[in-house]
């Protein structure tokens, strides 16, 4: 399974997790930072996750 967080142009910001995961609910909590460890203005996100053929995309928001 992979998470990817992209901002609303795209780019991709982080990877959250990317890795096999055992099958039942599971929980990724984003710190708002960047692959870098920056952290990132509040705004709209996006985030994907890829399991196997599954693909599903979201958008949240980040408050700070």
């Amino acid at each position: 399974m992979t998470i990817t967080v992209y901002n609303i142009l795209g780019q991709k910001i982080r990877t959250l997790i990317s890795q096999k995961q055992s099958v039942g609910d599971h929980q990724v909590i984003w710190d708002g930072r960047d692959d870098g460890g920056h952290e990132v203005a509040s705004g709209v996100f996006i985030y994907q996750l890829r399991a196997g053929e599954y693909v599903d995309v979201k958008k949240m928001v980040l408050m700070r």
